[in-house]
């Protein structure tokens, strides 16, 4: 960073960044997560840009301001730039010497270098351009120890008692998801979801290694959501899911939430498992159109948020129904093929936008049928006729016949396809009736879906061109408000035709 750069990066509300293309927009992350750690921090950084090779220093001191009561921050600095005459750098004024030397003497008196020499020898590891933070006086806990723990291990930060309290309260430390409580190379490592190639981390001396959680899940699942605000389709986002390696012997669950390939939420638990449902599923996801917290650490509570909250949660207890037996959970509710009346309280669903598609799955099964089915329906719920209402119904308590029951129930599912098969436009289902074991063929279940698919697209479309012809409209007609304000100053300054004549004869007369 040259001077100036520097000064904004230590000023607090200062960002001049475009909140569409990174995840900071305040211009407070660095201070408040220096602060976070010690009492005090000083940055040296050096630039050289063009012809100008400079170097500064700042320092942003809690126990500066504490001890000297000040009622302001202030963030004392000093500049230096290269003299290719003398092949050193020299002082660099912006203001005038005797500011210079007032922030010079600050630096050195409140920082662990009392001396100038001392301070200026921290460049010699940077080389022509970079940047080193040193933060000291680092908080402590409430037994007096420092908070973070650098004895435990050489290549890593740790922090204090954590981690002997996931070993006491008996949670699997190798696992990355327990680990990211207490050590900082653990966190790091998911910190991003993709790591460009021109960019590392070292930590301690040691390079650390990304880690993709999506590649310790097994039974993996990509389901894509499209999440819907007033008829606007927003950016559709692709889930994995999956039972985490090792279960059911890890108590591991929840979702990695990312926005803008930095991770905001770990193991975000959306789900209740308080009954063992849901235990060991993990998914990763990166969601760009909710905004996170000023700190990184949550997202806004929006509509959006609740609804993605709502969705995952129904994702997670989707999946577990349906794979819970592959890592050995034994559930109760297994999954079956669908019966004609559940067939006929989802297709009316399909007309609505559809919240979930299933993308792709490792393994292809009669089940993944039925997952097709189900898991590319909305959430609305939809009423629909049960066993149990039937039995509320007063007409079936009439003491009929089980036979008699059967047909009529059979009557009024094959009416109910046949008034679906009319309302989605696609091919009329053809003559053959459901069967007493009331499965329906499930190509033409899929021929509806797609055909729904296809139109909730073109309404879609529809309505994107409809808002831009709006939106056009406006502009004209602002546009046209103008020009009949130019053209009523015009009409004001006209000289009338017949005036202009008379003054032209009596000119030349």
């Amino acid at each position: 960073m040259d001077p100036e750069s520097l000064r904004r990066c230590m000023s607090f509300g200062f960002s001049d960044k475009q909140s569409g293309l990174s995840i900071g927009q305040y211009g407070n992350g660095f201070k408040t997560s220096t602060m976070r750690l010690g009492a005090d921090v000083i940055v040296f950084s050096r630039s050289k840009k063009e012809r100008a090779f400079t170097q500064s220093i700042g320092l942003l001191s809690y126990t500066f301001l504490r001890e000297t009561g000040c009622d302001d921050i202030i963030v004392p600095t000093a500049d230096y730039e290269f003299d290719e005459l003398t092949d050193s750098f020299k002082r660099l004024y912006r203001n005038d010497e005797k500011h210079f030397s007032s922030n010079l003497s600050t630096i050195l008196e409140w920082s662990p270098f009392n001396t100038e020499g001392k301070l200026l020898a921290q460049f010699n590891d940077i080389g022509h351009h970079g940047t080193k933070i040193i933060i000291f006086n680092l908080w402590l806990n409430d037994d007096g120890n420092i908070e973070l723990d650098f004895q435990s291990d050489a290549k890593d930060i740790m922090i204090s008692e954590a981690q002997r309290q996931v070993q006491k309260n008996k949670l699997d430390s190798k696992q990355v998801a327990n680990r990211l409580r207490f050590s900082l190379r653990a966190y790091i490592s998911i910190l991003y979801l993709r790591i460009p190639q021109n960019f590392r981390i070292v930590l301690r001396g040691e390079v650390v290694k990304p880690h993709n959680i999506a590649n310790d899940l097994i039974y993996r699942e990509c389901i894509l959501y499209k999440p819907h605000v007033c008829g606007v389709s927003e950016a559709s986002i692709v889930t994995t899911i999956g039972f985490l390696d090792g279960a059911p012997n890890v108590n591991v669950h929840g979702f990695n939430v990312y926005h803008k390939n930095r991770l905001i939420l770990p193991y975000w638990k959306v789900a209740n498992n308080s009954y063992g449902k849901g235990r060991g599923v993990v998914g990763v996801l990166e969601t760009n159109f909710i905004k996170p917290t000023h700190d990184k650490q949550d997202f806004e509570k929006s509509v959006l948020y609740q609804r993605l909250e709502s969705r995952l949660k129904e994702m997670t207890y989707e999946y577990w129904d349906l794979h819970c037996h592959l890592v050995g959970y034994y559930n109760k509710k297994k999954p079956t093929a669908p019966s004609p009346s559940a067939l006929v309280c989802q297709m009316p669903q399909l007309g609505t936008s559809s919240s979930l598609d299933l993308v792709e799955t490792d393994h292809f099964t009669p089940a993944n049928l039925e997952r097709t089915t189900l898991i590319t329906a909305s959430t609305q719920p939809v009423s629909c006729v049960t066993p149990t209402d039937l039995k509320r119904d007063g007409s079936m308590q009439t003491g009929l016949p089980h036979k008699r029951k059967h047909e009529n129930q059979v009557a009024a599912t094959e009416e109910k396809v046949q008034i679906l098969s009319n309302l989605s436009g696609s091919r009329s289902i053809k003559e053959n009736k459901v069967s007493g074991s009331g499965v329906q063929p499930i190509l033409d279940i899929k021929a509806m879906i797609l055909k729904n698919k296809e139109l909730r697209d073109q309404c879609l479309e529809y309505e994107e061109t409809e808002k831009q012809l709006m939106q056009k409209a406006k502009k004209l007609r602002a546009e046209l408000l103008v020009v009949l304000e130019a053209y009523k100053k015009l009409l004001i300054d006209v000289i009338p035709v017949e005036d202009v004549k008379t003054e032209t004869v009596d000119h030349f007369i």
